[in-house]
Protein backbone atom coordinates (compact mmCIF):
# COMPACT_ATOMS: atom_id res chain seq x y z
CA UNK A 1 0.00 0.00 0.00
CA UNK A 2 1.14 3.49 -1.09
CA UNK A 3 1.29 5.97 1.93
CA UNK A 4 0.87 9.86 1.85
CA UNK A 5 4.40 10.00 2.67
CA UNK A 6 5.73 8.14 0.25
CA UNK A 7 3.16 9.68 -2.82
CA UNK A 8 4.58 12.78 -1.17
CA UNK A 9 8.56 11.27 -1.87
CA UNK A 10 7.40 10.04 -5.44
CA UNK A 11 5.87 13.79 -5.99
CA UNK A 12 8.69 15.11 -5.32
CA UNK A 13 10.77 13.20 -7.19
CA UNK A 14 8.99 12.88 -10.36
CA UNK A 15 8.48 17.01 -10.17
CA UNK A 16 12.61 16.99 -9.61
CA UNK A 17 12.97 14.42 -12.52
CA UNK A 18 10.41 16.45 -15.12
CA UNK A 19 12.63 19.38 -14.04
CA UNK A 20 16.48 17.71 -15.01
CA UNK A 21 14.95 16.62 -18.06
CA UNK A 22 13.16 20.46 -18.99
CA UNK A 23 16.57 21.84 -18.05
CA UNK A 24 18.67 19.40 -20.89
CA UNK A 25 15.60 20.69 -23.39
CA UNK A 26 15.97 24.42 -23.09
CA UNK A 27 19.76 23.56 -23.55
CA UNK A 28 18.88 21.59 -26.85
CA UNK A 29 16.26 25.05 -27.80
CA UNK A 30 19.56 27.25 -26.63
CA UNK A 31 21.77 25.21 -29.39
CA UNK A 32 19.55 25.41 -32.35
CA UNK A 33 19.00 28.33 -32.06
CA UNK A 34 22.47 29.79 -31.31
CA UNK A 35 25.73 27.45 -31.70
CA UNK A 36 24.38 24.63 -34.22
CA UNK A 37 25.43 24.46 -37.95
CA UNK A 38 22.53 25.29 -40.31
CA UNK A 39 22.49 22.07 -41.64
CA UNK A 40 21.95 19.81 -38.87
CA UNK A 41 19.03 21.91 -37.64
CA UNK A 42 16.61 20.65 -39.45
CA UNK A 43 18.22 16.96 -39.27
CA UNK A 44 18.25 17.32 -35.07
CA UNK A 45 14.64 18.44 -34.62
CA UNK A 46 13.12 14.97 -34.44
CA UNK A 47 15.93 14.44 -31.60
CA UNK A 48 14.59 17.54 -29.73
CA UNK A 49 10.60 16.70 -30.18
CA UNK A 50 11.55 13.30 -28.51
CA UNK A 51 12.82 14.79 -26.15
CA UNK A 52 10.19 17.43 -25.33
CA UNK A 53 7.20 14.70 -26.03
CA UNK A 54 9.03 12.31 -23.30
CA UNK A 55 8.57 14.90 -20.72
CA UNK A 56 5.26 15.83 -21.40
CA UNK A 57 4.24 12.12 -21.27
CA UNK A 58 5.34 12.30 -17.59
CA UNK A 59 3.63 16.11 -16.61
CA UNK A 60 0.31 13.95 -18.03
CA UNK A 61 0.88 10.28 -16.50
CA UNK A 62 -0.84 8.00 -14.86
CA UNK A 63 1.23 8.37 -11.96
CA UNK A 64 1.91 12.28 -11.77
CA UNK A 65 -2.52 12.20 -12.11
CA UNK A 66 -2.90 9.91 -9.22
CA UNK A 67 -0.16 11.68 -7.36
CA UNK A 68 -1.63 15.10 -8.06
CA UNK A 69 -5.52 13.70 -7.09
CA UNK A 70 -3.89 12.84 -3.59
CA UNK A 71 -1.97 15.66 -2.44
CA UNK A 72 -4.27 18.40 -3.85
CA UNK A 73 -7.20 17.24 -1.10
CA UNK A 74 -8.21 20.04 1.11
CA UNK A 75 -6.78 17.95 3.87
CA UNK A 76 -3.50 16.85 2.16
CA UNK A 77 -2.52 20.51 1.10
CA UNK A 78 -3.38 21.80 4.63
CA UNK A 79 -0.76 19.59 5.94
CA UNK A 80 1.90 20.51 3.10
CA UNK A 81 4.72 23.13 3.80
CA UNK A 82 3.84 26.04 1.44
CA UNK A 83 6.33 25.18 -0.83
CA UNK A 84 5.11 21.79 -1.59
CA UNK A 85 1.87 23.46 -1.48
CA UNK A 86 3.00 25.81 -4.37
CA UNK A 87 4.64 22.76 -6.44
CA UNK A 88 1.37 20.89 -6.56
CA UNK A 89 -0.63 23.43 -7.56
CA UNK A 90 1.74 24.30 -10.81
CA UNK A 91 2.11 21.07 -11.55
CA UNK A 92 -1.78 20.29 -11.19
CA UNK A 93 -2.68 23.50 -13.21
CA UNK A 94 -0.38 22.15 -16.08
CA UNK A 95 -1.80 18.30 -15.88
CA UNK A 96 -5.48 19.72 -15.39
CA UNK A 97 -4.88 21.88 -18.76
CA UNK A 98 -2.94 19.22 -21.06
CA UNK A 99 -3.90 15.71 -19.93
CA UNK A 100 -6.57 15.33 -22.96
CA UNK A 101 -3.89 16.47 -25.30
CA UNK A 102 -2.69 13.24 -26.96
CA UNK A 103 0.73 12.55 -26.85
CA UNK A 104 1.30 11.54 -30.86
CA UNK A 105 -0.53 15.23 -31.23
CA UNK A 106 1.72 16.77 -29.22
CA UNK A 107 4.90 14.75 -30.51
CA UNK A 108 3.60 16.32 -34.06
CA UNK A 109 3.38 19.75 -33.09
CA UNK A 110 6.98 19.62 -31.34
CA UNK A 111 8.62 18.34 -33.90
CA UNK A 112 6.44 20.76 -36.74
CA UNK A 113 7.40 24.03 -33.89
CA UNK A 114 11.25 22.47 -34.10
CA UNK A 115 11.44 22.55 -37.85
CA UNK A 116 9.40 26.05 -38.41
CA UNK A 117 12.01 27.80 -36.12
CA UNK A 118 14.91 26.95 -39.19
CA UNK A 119 12.30 27.98 -41.80
CA UNK A 120 11.06 30.92 -40.43
CA UNK A 121 14.88 32.00 -40.50
CA UNK A 122 15.23 31.28 -43.75
CA UNK A 123 12.29 32.88 -45.21
CA UNK A 124 13.26 35.88 -42.83
CA UNK A 125 16.31 35.93 -44.75
CA UNK A 126 15.17 35.88 -47.91
CA UNK A 127 11.31 37.54 -47.92
CA UNK A 128 9.80 34.80 -48.55
CA UNK A 129 6.92 34.00 -46.86
CA UNK A 130 5.58 31.20 -49.02
CA UNK A 131 8.32 29.40 -47.63
CA UNK A 132 6.51 29.31 -44.10
CA UNK A 133 3.15 29.62 -45.07
CA UNK A 134 2.85 25.52 -44.79
CA UNK A 135 4.62 25.30 -41.22
CA UNK A 136 2.90 27.96 -40.13
CA UNK A 137 -0.35 27.44 -41.56
CA UNK A 138 -0.25 23.63 -39.65
CA UNK A 139 1.01 25.26 -36.46
CA UNK A 140 -2.23 27.44 -36.32
CA UNK A 141 -4.26 24.66 -37.51
CA UNK A 142 -2.70 22.95 -33.88
CA UNK A 143 -3.11 25.16 -31.97
CA UNK A 144 -6.81 25.91 -32.57
CA UNK A 145 -7.01 21.74 -32.25
CA UNK A 146 -5.10 22.29 -28.89
CA UNK A 147 -7.92 24.93 -27.80
CA UNK A 148 -11.03 22.92 -28.12
CA UNK A 149 -8.86 20.05 -26.57
CA UNK A 150 -8.26 22.24 -23.60
CA UNK A 151 -11.52 23.68 -23.02
CA UNK A 152 -12.57 27.51 -23.17
CA UNK A 153 -14.88 29.85 -22.06
CA UNK A 154 -15.56 32.72 -24.31
CA UNK A 155 -13.13 33.45 -27.09
CA UNK A 156 -11.22 30.65 -28.19
CA UNK A 157 -7.74 32.69 -27.59
CA UNK A 158 -8.55 32.16 -24.05
CA UNK A 159 -7.48 28.59 -23.99
CA UNK A 160 -3.58 30.10 -25.40
CA UNK A 161 -3.30 33.81 -23.19
CA UNK A 162 -4.16 31.10 -20.50
CA UNK A 163 -0.73 28.83 -21.46
CA UNK A 164 0.94 32.21 -20.88
CA UNK A 165 -0.93 34.43 -18.21
CA UNK A 166 -3.10 32.29 -15.84
CA UNK A 167 -6.11 33.22 -15.90
CA UNK A 168 -5.80 35.95 -18.71
CA UNK A 169 -9.01 36.25 -21.20
CA UNK A 170 -10.01 38.78 -24.15
CA UNK A 171 -12.78 39.74 -22.11
CA UNK A 172 -10.42 41.13 -19.63
CA UNK A 173 -7.76 42.41 -22.44
CA UNK A 174 -10.00 44.05 -24.88
CA UNK A 175 -10.99 47.13 -22.22
CA UNK A 176 -7.22 47.20 -20.92
CA UNK A 177 -5.70 47.26 -24.04
CA UNK A 178 -8.52 49.98 -25.24
CA UNK A 179 -7.83 52.37 -22.16
CA UNK A 180 -4.31 52.23 -23.41
CA UNK A 181 -5.13 52.52 -26.98
CA UNK A 182 -6.29 55.92 -26.32
CA UNK A 183 -4.15 57.46 -24.37
CA UNK A 184 -1.52 56.39 -26.64
CA UNK A 185 -3.27 57.71 -29.79
CA UNK A 186 -3.63 60.77 -28.05
CA UNK A 187 -0.21 61.11 -26.79
CA UNK A 188 1.23 60.34 -30.15
CA UNK A 189 -1.37 63.16 -31.67
CA UNK A 190 0.24 65.65 -29.56
CA UNK A 191 3.83 64.79 -30.00
CA UNK A 192 3.52 64.92 -33.88
CA UNK A 193 1.94 68.13 -33.71
CA UNK A 194 4.89 69.54 -31.16
CA UNK A 195 7.50 71.35 -33.18
CA UNK A 196 9.60 70.27 -30.79
CA UNK A 197 12.08 67.46 -31.97
CA UNK A 198 14.72 65.04 -31.02
CA UNK A 199 18.27 64.98 -32.30
CA UNK A 200 17.84 61.57 -33.96
CA UNK A 201 20.27 62.32 -36.79
CA UNK A 202 22.59 61.07 -33.99
CA UNK A 203 22.52 57.58 -34.66
CA UNK A 204 22.36 58.35 -39.05
CA UNK A 205 25.81 56.78 -39.05
CA UNK A 206 28.08 53.47 -38.44
CA UNK A 207 28.72 51.97 -35.22
CA UNK A 208 31.44 49.23 -35.10
CA UNK A 209 30.07 45.92 -34.21
CA UNK A 210 33.17 44.94 -32.22
CA UNK A 211 32.54 48.12 -30.09
CA UNK A 212 29.48 47.41 -29.18
CA UNK A 213 29.97 44.10 -28.15
CA UNK A 214 32.57 45.40 -25.93
CA UNK A 215 30.27 48.43 -24.51
CA UNK A 216 27.63 45.71 -23.90
CA UNK A 217 29.79 43.15 -21.95
CA UNK A 218 30.74 46.62 -19.92
CA UNK A 219 27.58 47.69 -18.97
CA UNK A 220 26.24 44.31 -17.78
CA UNK A 221 27.75 43.27 -14.71
CA UNK A 222 27.17 47.17 -13.51
CA UNK A 223 23.50 46.72 -13.73
CA UNK A 224 23.54 43.13 -12.10
CA UNK A 225 23.67 40.53 -14.68
CA UNK A 226 26.53 38.03 -13.52
CA UNK A 227 28.54 37.07 -16.09
CA UNK A 228 29.84 33.83 -14.04
CA UNK A 229 25.99 32.91 -13.95
CA UNK A 230 25.34 33.55 -17.28
CA UNK A 231 26.63 34.83 -21.23
CA UNK A 232 25.98 36.71 -23.63
CA UNK A 233 25.82 35.73 -27.50
CA UNK A 234 24.43 36.76 -31.10
CA UNK A 235 21.41 35.06 -32.67
CA UNK A 236 18.78 36.57 -35.05
CA UNK A 237 16.08 36.91 -32.80
CA UNK A 238 16.84 37.99 -29.14
CA UNK A 239 15.78 36.03 -26.19
CA UNK A 240 17.30 34.64 -23.03
CA UNK A 241 17.14 31.42 -21.32
CA UNK A 242 17.73 30.30 -18.03
CA UNK A 243 18.87 26.88 -17.24
CA UNK A 244 19.38 26.87 -13.37
CA UNK A 245 19.91 29.89 -11.36
CA UNK A 246 23.73 29.57 -12.17
CA UNK A 247 23.76 29.32 -15.73
CA UNK A 248 21.14 32.22 -17.32
CA UNK A 249 22.14 32.72 -21.22
CA UNK A 250 21.15 35.91 -23.20
CA UNK A 251 21.29 36.56 -26.70
CA UNK A 252 21.66 40.01 -28.97
CA UNK A 253 21.50 41.21 -32.53
CA UNK A 254 24.23 43.71 -33.79
CA UNK A 255 23.69 45.85 -36.55
CA UNK A 256 26.18 48.52 -37.24
CA UNK A 257 23.49 50.65 -39.03
CA UNK A 258 21.49 50.46 -35.81
CA UNK A 259 23.57 50.86 -32.37
CA UNK A 260 20.25 51.05 -30.27
CA UNK A 261 19.18 47.59 -31.42
CA UNK A 262 21.54 45.34 -29.31
CA UNK A 263 22.47 48.62 -26.84
CA UNK A 264 18.59 47.90 -25.63
CA UNK A 265 18.00 44.31 -26.77
CA UNK A 266 20.53 42.94 -24.26
CA UNK A 267 19.44 45.44 -21.70
CA UNK A 268 16.04 44.06 -21.95
CA UNK A 269 17.17 40.33 -22.07
CA UNK A 270 19.51 41.22 -18.99
CA UNK A 271 16.59 41.62 -17.33
CA UNK A 272 14.90 38.59 -17.86
CA UNK A 273 18.16 36.84 -17.28
CA UNK A 274 18.48 38.69 -13.32
CA UNK A 275 15.18 37.55 -12.46
CA UNK A 276 16.40 34.30 -12.91
CA UNK A 277 19.69 34.21 -11.67
CA UNK A 278 17.84 35.53 -8.31
CA UNK A 279 15.39 33.47 -7.89
CA UNK A 280 15.24 30.96 -4.62
CA UNK A 281 17.89 28.49 -4.97
CA UNK A 282 15.67 26.45 -2.90
CA UNK A 283 13.79 26.09 -5.60
CA UNK A 284 16.84 24.25 -7.96
CA UNK A 285 15.37 21.07 -9.30
CA UNK A 286 11.54 22.02 -8.96
CA UNK A 287 9.00 23.42 -10.89
CA UNK A 288 8.99 26.49 -8.97
CA UNK A 289 12.48 27.48 -10.08
CA UNK A 290 11.29 29.53 -13.20
CA UNK A 291 9.65 33.27 -13.47
CA UNK A 292 5.66 33.19 -11.79
CA UNK A 293 4.54 34.08 -15.90
CA UNK A 294 5.30 35.90 -19.14
CA UNK A 295 4.08 39.08 -18.13
CA UNK A 296 5.95 39.63 -15.08
CA UNK A 297 9.27 37.85 -17.18
CA UNK A 298 8.52 41.10 -19.34
CA UNK A 299 7.68 43.42 -16.68
CA UNK A 300 11.42 42.74 -15.59
CA UNK A 301 12.73 43.19 -19.09
CA UNK A 302 11.03 46.14 -20.10
CA UNK A 303 11.62 47.86 -16.68
CA UNK A 304 15.55 48.04 -17.46
CA UNK A 305 15.24 48.49 -21.06
CA UNK A 306 13.05 51.41 -21.01
CA UNK A 307 12.41 52.71 -16.81
CA UNK A 308 15.79 52.11 -16.16
CA UNK A 309 17.86 51.88 -19.55
CA UNK A 310 16.28 54.82 -21.01
CA UNK A 311 16.21 57.17 -18.27
CA UNK A 312 18.58 59.92 -18.30
CA UNK A 313 20.43 59.21 -14.90
CA UNK A 314 21.23 55.81 -16.48
CA UNK A 315 22.84 57.71 -19.51
CA UNK A 316 24.27 60.37 -16.75
CA UNK A 317 26.39 57.47 -15.50
CA UNK A 318 27.42 55.26 -19.08
CA UNK A 319 27.29 57.98 -21.48
CA UNK A 320 30.78 58.90 -20.79
CA UNK A 321 32.14 55.86 -21.27
CA UNK A 322 29.78 55.45 -24.29
CA UNK A 323 31.72 58.28 -26.39
CA UNK A 324 34.95 56.26 -25.09
CA UNK A 325 33.89 53.51 -27.13
CA UNK A 326 32.37 55.92 -30.16
CA UNK A 327 34.40 59.07 -30.23
CA UNK A 328 33.93 60.08 -33.85
CA UNK A 329 30.44 59.14 -33.58
CA UNK A 330 29.48 61.04 -30.38
CA UNK A 331 32.48 63.36 -29.95
CA UNK A 332 29.69 66.81 -30.06
CA UNK A 333 26.66 65.09 -28.42
CA UNK A 334 25.57 65.73 -25.17
CA UNK A 335 24.35 63.67 -22.58
CA UNK A 336 20.82 65.72 -22.84
CA UNK A 337 20.97 65.43 -26.66
CA UNK A 338 21.67 61.60 -26.60
CA UNK A 339 18.66 61.04 -24.06
CA UNK A 340 16.42 63.01 -25.93
CA UNK A 341 17.55 60.96 -29.35
CA UNK A 342 17.14 57.58 -27.74
CA UNK A 343 13.62 58.49 -26.44
CA UNK A 344 12.27 59.86 -30.01
CA UNK A 345 8.89 59.29 -30.37
CA UNK A 346 8.37 57.73 -34.19
CA UNK A 347 6.20 55.33 -36.03
CA UNK A 348 8.32 52.37 -37.30
CA UNK A 349 7.60 49.09 -38.91
CA UNK A 350 10.03 46.98 -36.58
CA UNK A 351 8.57 46.25 -33.01
CA UNK A 352 11.60 45.15 -30.70
CA UNK A 353 13.52 48.59 -31.90
CA UNK A 354 9.83 50.89 -31.71
CA UNK A 355 9.76 53.24 -29.24
CA UNK A 356 8.38 53.11 -25.46
CA UNK A 357 4.78 55.07 -26.68
CA UNK A 358 3.89 53.25 -30.32
CA UNK A 359 5.44 49.32 -28.82
CA UNK A 360 2.38 48.80 -26.99
CA UNK A 361 0.48 49.53 -30.99
CA UNK A 362 2.43 47.28 -32.16
CA UNK A 363 1.46 44.31 -29.76
CA UNK A 364 -2.18 45.19 -29.97
CA UNK A 365 -1.43 44.25 -34.29
CA UNK A 366 -0.65 40.90 -33.25
CA UNK A 367 -3.24 40.57 -30.73
CA UNK A 368 -5.98 40.95 -33.01
CA UNK A 369 -4.76 38.80 -35.77
CA UNK A 370 -4.20 35.85 -33.43
CA UNK A 371 -7.30 36.43 -32.21
CA UNK A 372 -8.66 36.24 -35.66
CA UNK A 373 -6.46 33.23 -36.51
CA UNK A 374 -7.60 31.28 -33.73
CA UNK A 375 -11.49 32.04 -34.27
CA UNK A 376 -11.08 31.27 -37.76
CA UNK A 377 -12.06 34.65 -38.93
CA UNK A 378 -8.44 35.16 -40.70
CA UNK A 379 -6.62 32.84 -42.76
CA UNK A 380 -2.80 32.21 -42.62
CA UNK A 381 -2.25 32.76 -46.59
CA UNK A 382 -3.71 36.37 -46.00
CA UNK A 383 -1.12 37.74 -43.07
CA UNK A 384 1.03 39.88 -45.14
CA UNK A 385 -1.87 41.99 -46.55
CA UNK A 386 -3.74 42.01 -43.43
CA UNK A 387 -0.66 42.48 -41.82
CA UNK A 388 0.31 45.55 -43.56
CA UNK A 389 -3.38 46.89 -43.02
CA UNK A 390 -3.23 46.78 -39.58
CA UNK A 391 0.29 48.61 -39.22
CA UNK A 392 -1.32 51.47 -41.61
CA UNK A 393 -4.17 51.41 -39.34
CA UNK A 394 -2.54 51.31 -36.28
CA UNK A 395 0.70 53.05 -36.22
CA UNK A 396 0.72 55.19 -39.79
CA UNK A 397 3.40 53.12 -41.53
CA UNK A 398 3.28 49.94 -44.50
CA UNK A 399 6.25 47.67 -44.62
CA UNK A 400 7.86 47.16 -47.92
CA UNK A 401 8.42 43.90 -47.66
CA UNK A 402 7.62 40.66 -45.53
CA UNK A 403 10.73 40.36 -43.90
CA UNK A 404 10.09 44.03 -41.90
CA UNK A 405 6.27 42.95 -41.97
CA UNK A 406 4.69 39.64 -41.08
CA UNK A 407 8.00 37.59 -40.92
CA UNK A 408 9.64 40.48 -38.46
CA UNK A 409 8.92 38.02 -34.93
CA UNK A 410 9.88 34.60 -34.33
CA UNK A 411 7.35 33.94 -32.16
CA UNK A 412 4.84 32.02 -34.48
CA UNK A 413 7.60 29.72 -35.33
CA UNK A 414 7.58 28.10 -32.12
CA UNK A 415 4.17 28.41 -31.46
CA UNK A 416 3.97 31.26 -29.36
CA UNK A 417 0.47 32.21 -30.42
CA UNK A 418 -1.00 34.15 -27.33
CA UNK A 419 2.58 35.18 -26.06
CA UNK A 420 2.61 39.13 -27.55
CA UNK A 421 0.12 40.01 -25.00
CA UNK A 422 2.75 39.38 -22.34
CA UNK A 423 4.70 42.62 -23.53
CA UNK A 424 2.55 44.80 -22.95
CA UNK A 425 1.46 43.34 -19.74
CA UNK A 426 4.94 43.42 -18.76
CA UNK A 427 4.75 47.10 -19.24
CA UNK A 428 1.35 47.48 -17.42
CA UNK A 429 2.96 45.46 -14.51
CA UNK A 430 6.08 47.62 -14.81
CA UNK A 431 5.09 51.00 -14.12
CA UNK A 432 2.49 50.07 -11.40
CA UNK A 433 6.29 48.54 -9.89
CA UNK A 434 7.58 51.31 -10.29
CA UNK A 435 5.81 53.84 -8.76
CA UNK A 436 5.55 51.97 -6.22
CA UNK A 437 9.62 51.61 -6.13
CA UNK A 438 9.87 55.52 -6.15
CA UNK A 439 7.62 55.41 -3.07
CA UNK A 440 10.18 52.92 -0.97
CA UNK A 441 13.16 54.10 -2.56
CA UNK A 442 12.60 58.06 -2.93
CA UNK A 443 16.10 58.66 -4.20
CA UNK A 444 15.81 55.64 -7.03
CA UNK A 445 16.68 57.58 -9.78
CA UNK A 446 19.72 58.78 -8.06
CA UNK A 447 21.07 55.49 -6.97
CA UNK A 448 21.24 54.77 -11.15
CA UNK A 449 22.79 58.22 -11.70
CA UNK A 450 25.19 57.03 -9.29
CA UNK A 451 25.61 53.77 -10.75
CA UNK A 452 24.47 51.99 -7.33
CA UNK A 453 22.13 49.14 -9.30
CA UNK A 454 22.25 47.18 -6.04
CA UNK A 455 20.35 48.55 -4.33
CA UNK A 456 17.35 48.57 -7.14
CA UNK A 457 18.25 44.94 -7.57
CA UNK A 458 17.69 44.05 -4.44
CA UNK A 459 14.44 45.39 -4.28
CA UNK A 460 13.85 43.30 -6.98
CA UNK A 461 15.32 39.87 -5.68
CA UNK A 462 13.45 40.62 -2.06
CA UNK A 463 10.14 41.76 -3.85
CA UNK A 464 9.84 39.73 -6.63
CA UNK A 465 12.65 37.49 -7.77
CA UNK A 466 13.36 35.33 -5.15
CA UNK A 467 9.61 33.92 -5.66
CA UNK A 468 9.88 32.44 -8.83
CA UNK A 469 6.92 30.40 -9.00
CA UNK A 470 5.79 30.44 -5.64
CA UNK A 471 3.18 33.33 -6.13
CA UNK A 472 0.77 33.35 -8.61
CA UNK A 473 0.87 36.86 -11.07
CA UNK A 474 -1.76 38.19 -9.67
CA UNK A 475 -0.63 37.37 -6.08
CA UNK A 476 2.69 39.08 -6.54
CA UNK A 477 2.01 42.34 -7.96
CA UNK A 478 -0.77 42.31 -4.98
CA UNK A 479 1.93 41.55 -2.77
CA UNK A 480 4.19 44.31 -4.17
CA UNK A 481 1.77 47.41 -5.17
CA UNK A 482 -0.91 46.53 -2.72
CA UNK A 483 -3.64 46.71 -5.72
CA UNK A 484 -4.00 43.92 -8.71
CA UNK A 485 -3.06 45.15 -12.08
CA UNK A 486 -4.47 48.58 -14.02
CA UNK A 487 -3.55 50.67 -17.02
CA UNK A 488 -3.04 53.98 -14.51
CA UNK A 489 0.53 54.00 -14.17
CA UNK A 490 1.81 53.03 -17.45
CA UNK A 491 -0.91 55.56 -19.28
CA UNK A 492 0.60 58.57 -16.27
CA UNK A 493 4.57 57.59 -17.09
CA UNK A 494 4.12 57.66 -20.76
CA UNK A 495 2.64 61.18 -20.45
CA UNK A 496 4.84 62.62 -17.97
CA UNK A 497 7.86 61.26 -19.65
CA UNK A 498 6.35 62.72 -23.02
CA UNK A 499 5.25 65.78 -22.50
CA UNK A 500 8.89 66.62 -21.00
CA UNK A 501 10.70 65.44 -23.87
CA UNK A 502 8.64 67.18 -26.24
CA UNK A 503 7.90 70.11 -24.09
CA UNK A 504 3.66 69.21 -24.41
Amino acid sequence: MITTKNSLQLFKELDEKITHLSTVSALVGWDQKVMAPKKGRMLFSKAASALETEIFKLMVSEDMGNLLNELSSPEMMNSLDEVTRARVRERKQFYDRSKAIPTELYQEYSTLTNEANHIWEEARANNDFGHYLPYLERIVEMKRKFAEIVGYKGHPYNALLDEFEQGLTVEALDPLFAELRKVSVELLKRIQDSPYKTPEEIFDQKFSTEKQKEFNRYVLPIIGFDMEAGRLDETVHPFAQSMNTGDVRITTRYLENNVRSALFGTIHEAGHGMYEQNIDPEYEGTVLRNGTSFGIHESQSRFFENMVGRSKEFWNFFFPTLQSYFPEQLKDITVDEFYRAINTVKPSLIRVEADELTYNLHIMIRYEIEKGLISGELQVKDLPSIWNKKMEEYIGTVPNNDSEGVLQDVHWSFGGLGYFPSYTLGNLYAAQILNTIQQEIPHFYQTIENGQFEIVNEWLRTKIHQYGSFLSPNELIVKVTGEELNAKYLAEYLTAKYSQIYGL
